[in-house]
């Protein structure tokens, strides 16, 4: 069984104050089932979006694996502009939505990603 969307969010923000980032939560979304989505601003006008990878077809649903991200755009990092267009369009689509900021010059997330 999966952890609940609203614990992983209080998890992820904890770890990455403790890491020594900033993180917090700019969009609350449904507490058991929302989708996460995670903008890592870098703090040079770039920013990484990324959102949960899909899940194998072949899992178990009793035994989901753990969460993967990937980034919902090319290359490393765009514009804040660009990214702010793909999180208003993310929020007119579902508003259910869970959206983390992390502010990190360095470009760490902590997130696992999908290949």
């Amino acid at each position: 069984m999966r952890l609940k969307s609203k614990f992983w969010v209080q998890a992820y923000v904890r770890a990455r104050n403790a890491a020594g980032a900033f993180a917090t939560v700019v969009h609350r979304g449904d507490e058991d089932f929302g989708v996460i989505w995670v903008r890592l601003n870098r703090l040079d006008g770039t920013s990484t979006i990324l959102a949960p990878a899909p899940t194998p077809l072949d899992s178990d649903p009793d035994e989901l694996p753990e969460r993967r991200f990937q980034r919902q755009h090319k290359g490393d990092s765009i514009s804040d502009a660009d990214a702010d267009d793909l999180i208003r369009r993310q929020r007119s689509f579902d508003s259910d939505f869970w959206l983390v900021e992390v502010e990190d010059r360095a470009g760490v997330h902590g997130l696992d990603l999908a290949q």
